[in-house]
């Protein structure tokens, strides 16, 4: 039985070549890769490649800083309610959906603003993603 079509980029407008270049997206048939340039040579990468990479890298930081990102997104939220951390909670654990959903393009232009970036090699391989820091104003 034949893969799913993966129909999706999840990233795209935030992965980039190492030369600092923007990854386009493209499509093979019915499954979206990035378009990865190589010295002026487009080399098509399975967007589902890299976005594994990358979800797989988030629900790892997601996991060690369970605690720090739940009370970061209530108090960003302005909630402080049991509801509230249930549903954040449970947005946490089902992370990897965002592969078969995608991401807001209002998400990924925030992402992208705040510094959000994935950079890979010629393979689809990533060498850095740089997030986004957050400012400490108290100290």
């Amino acid at each position: 039985m034949s893969e799913k079509p993966y129909r999706i980029a999840v990233f795209q407008g935030l992965v980039f070549n190492e030369a600092e270049e923007p990854a386009e997206v493209a499509y093979i048939g019915p499954d979206a890769h990035y378009v990865i340039l190589d010295d002026g040579f487009k080399r098509h990468v399975e967007a589902k490649t890299v976005d594994k990479q990358v979800v797989s890298w988030l629900q790892e930081q997601i996991s060690a800083n369970q605690d720090q990102v739940t009370e970061g997104m209530m108090d960003m939220l302005g909630k402080d309610d049991l509801f509230t951390k249930a549903m954040i909670d449970s947005s946490i654990k089902n992370v990897d959906q965002m592969m078969e959903t995608g991401i807001p393009d209002d998400a990924k232009m925030w992402l992208g603003m705040m510094g959000f970036r994935i950079v890979v090699d010629v393979h689809g391989e990533i060498v850095s993603l740089d997030m986004p820091v957050q400012e400490d104003f108290e100290g």
